[in-house]
C-alpha cells in the first residue's frame, strides 16, 4: 500500500498574462490552479503516493474546477470541505532578465480563510496517514486558519504522524512579528522543517552570516549554523534549506542543504534557465517528503529533492508534472537536456 500524505492549505485560481506580458499589457489572462500544499500533493501523487489535500472550497463551478484540477493528477479530494463564497485568486506577471516576477493576491475573504476549525475531522482525515504537511502561508490567511493548523498538528502528533512544514514567509499576508509568534507555536509539533535563504531570518530572526540574498550572494557554510539553531530551538529531526542564487529572473543557480543528527550535506548545484519558478519550493518539499518516506539516506534525499525542483522550474503552472524516473535520471547526472529517443 502506498504511503499516505495529508496536506492542508488553500488552492487558488491563478490568472496570468500570456508569455512575458506585463499586467498592464494583458488583453486576456490564462487560468490555472495552484497553491503551496496543493502543489506538494500533486507532486506526491505523480510519484505514486496516496496524497490527500485538505481545504475548503465553494460549491459553485469555480470551486469544482479547483477540485477537478487536483483530481486529474490522482490527488484524493475526499476531505475537501465545501462552503464559502469565493476561491482565492492570485495574479502572476512573469519576470524576465532583470525585471522580477510579480504576484498580486486577491484572496481576502476566501472560502478557506473563512473556514472554522470544527469543520475538519482530523481523526477521520488522518486515518492510516503517515505524513502531514503544511506551510507558513496557511496560518497567515486568518486567525481561523491558524487555529485549523494548530488542531491539525496536535492531532498528527498524537497519532505519531510525521509533520513537515515549509516556513514560506509572505510579507503580503502578515507581519514578521505575528509570523514569529504563530509559527513558533506550530513548529513545536514539526519534525521536518523546510526553509529558504530568507525565511528563517524573516520568521525567527536566524540569519546566515555573510549572505546578501538581494545581491545574489550566499554563504552556504553559514546555513549549517542556521539549521543548527533551528534544531536547537524546536527539536527538528531534519532541516532542509534551499539555496537560490539569482543571476536574473530567467537564470538561477539552485542547490540545497539537509541537516540531520548534527551533520550537513549539500546537493550539487544546477544552473537553471527558468520557464516558471512558481511552485519551485513546493516541488522541493514534495521531493523531500517522497525521499524520506522511501527511506533514502541524507545524500540521496537532498539530491532527489533538488533535482525534482530543478525540473519544476522548466514547467508552466504551479504543478510539478514529472515522474520519479525523470527525477532520478537528473539526480544521477543526466542534465544535458538532450532529446530522449
Amino acid at each position: 500500500m502506498a504511503e499516505k500524505i495529508v496536506t492542508l492549505g488553500e488552492i487558488m485560481l491563478r490568472l496570468a498574462p500570456g508569455g512575458y506580458d506585463r499586467f498592464v499589457q494583458a488583453a486576456s489572462f490564462g487560468a490555472s490552479y495552484g497553491g503551496g500544499e496543493a502543489n506538494v500533493a500533486v507532486s506526491l501523487a505523480n510519484y505514486g503516493m496516496d496524497a490527500c489535500f485538505v481545504t475548503r472550497l465553494p460549491q459553485h463551478e469555480i470551486g469544482q474546477a479547483a477540485v477537478n484540477a487536483l483530481r486529474q493528477f490522482g490527488v484524493d479530494t475526499s476531505a475537501i470541505v465545501r462552503g464559502g463564497d469565493r476561491v482565492g485568486i492570485y495574479f502572476l506577471e512573469k519576470g524576465a532578465s532583470q525585471r522580477p516576477s510579480k504576484v498580486i493576491y486577491d484572496r481576502a475573504g476566501s472560502a478557506f480563510a473563512g473556514a472554522s476549525a470544527d469543520e475538519f475531522d482530523w481523526d477521520h482525515i488522518f486515518k492510516e496517514a503517515d505524513w502531514f504537511h503544511f506551510t507558513g502561508i496557511t496560518p497567515a490567511l486568518s486567525d481561523q486558519a491558524a487555529e485549523i493548523c494548530q488542531k491539525a498538528v496536535r492531532a498528527a502528533k498524537e497519532k505519531g504522524i510525521t509533520v513537515s512544514c515549509d516556513l514560506n514567509y509572505r510579507n503580503k499576508l502578515w507581519s514578521k512579528e505575528k509570523a514569529g509568534k504563530v509559527m513558533g507555536e506550530l513548529c513545536k509539533y514539526v519534525d521536518v522543517c523546510i526553509s529558504n535563504e530568507e525565511d528563517a531570518y524573516d520568521v525567527f530572526g536566524i540569519q546566515s552570516k555573510g549572505s546578501r540574498v538581494s545581491d545574489g550572494e550566499l554563504n552556504k557554510e553559514g546555513y549549517k549554523e542556521v539549521a543548527q539553531k533551528l534544531t536547537e530551538r524546536f527539536g527538528f529531526q531534519k532541516v532542509a534549506i534551499t539555496l537560490r542564487t539569482s543571476i536574473s529572473a530567467n537564470d538561477n543557480r539552485w542547490a540545497a542543504m539537509l541537516y540531520e543528527n548534527g551533520r550537513c550535506c549539500f546537493s550539487k548545484e544546477y544552473l537553471m534557465h527558468i520557464v516558471d519558478r512558481v511552485g519551485g519550493g513546493d516541488s522541493f518539499g514534495g521531493g523531500l517528503i517522497y525521499a524520506c518516506l522511501k527511506g533514502y539516506n541524507a545524500e540521496e534525499s537532498i539530491e532527489f529533492a533538488v533535482a525534482a525542483s530543478c525540473l519544476k522550474h522548466s514547467i508552466e503552472g504551479d504543478f510539478n508534472q514529472v515522474s520519479v524516473d525523470e527525477v532520478k535520471k537528473l539526480a544521477a547526472g543526466n542534465a544535458s537536456g538532450r532529446v530522449q529517443r
